[in-house]
């Protein structure tokens, strides 16, 4: 089992904390690299940590052990809302308070995760596809005071979840790509491609012919 919201709490782990990078990685479900790309403000610049203590996911004195040991692998705390995140299925029920940062979500996917449909983005935060293509051609009445915003910090969504829609909508595009290359291939026949062959054979033939010259009988 994870920590809700992994990469937001990788952020706070390494800004707050003397855990190794291992002990982060292998407490968040990451890979090193991730954790190090973090470190190096490669990965996850727009991500707000997330302390997992607040969260009531760890437990401070996991972190001293840690901190103490480098060996030592934090313990995720017994949180039924852990456990009832990891079931869930469907579209997730949005508290009314929250509801009003859908806007902020739906700018930052357009912005960060283009290659998300629209049917993608509304059942990632449960949106209405008007919703989106409002503030996608930038005609949402409060537009100008929507502030692109990472649906998992906003508690949109779950980061598994965010990961696996954005997993999915790049295995797509990559399809979709390798069909429209494999029909393009197919449209240049053998025939068509002999053709241009003979063409210019007969091409170089005819300039042959014309400069040959007879030689003057004697």
């Amino acid at each position: 089992m994870q920590p809700i919201m992994v990469k937001a709490t990788a952020v706070w782990l390494v800004t707050n904390t003397s855990l190794t990078f291992e002990q982060i990685a292998k407490f968040c479900g990451l890979h090193l690299l991730e954790v190090e790309a973090i470190a190096n403000d490669e990965l996850a610049r727009d991500i707000i940590g997330i302390d997992p203590v607040a969260k009531n996911q760890l437990d401070r004195e996991e972190i001293t052990k840690g901190e103490q040991d480098p060996s030592y692998e934090l313990k995720l705390k017994d949180n039924p809302v852990i456990r009832e995140g990891k079931t869930r299925k469907g579209t997730p029920y949005t508290p009314v308070a929250r509801r009003q940062d859908k806007p902020a979500a739906i700018a930052w996917l357009l912005r960060f995760h283009p290659e998300l449909s629209v049917y993608r983005i509304c059942k990632l935060i449960g949106t209405t596809r008007n919703t989106i293509d409002a503030i996608r051609n930038r005609t949402h009445w409060n537009m100008s005071n929507i502030h692109p915003t990472d649906p998992v910090i906003l508690g949109l969504c779950q980061q598994t979840d965010l990961d696996a829609a954005v997993k999915a909508a790049k295995e797509r595009l990559a399809h979709e790509k390798s069909a429209t290359e494999e029909q393009h291939a197919a449209q240049t026949s053998p025939l068509e491609q002999s053709d241009d062959v003979d063409g210019d054979d007969r091409q170089t033939t005819i300039s042959r012919l014309k400069s040959f010259r007879l030689l003057d009988e004697t």
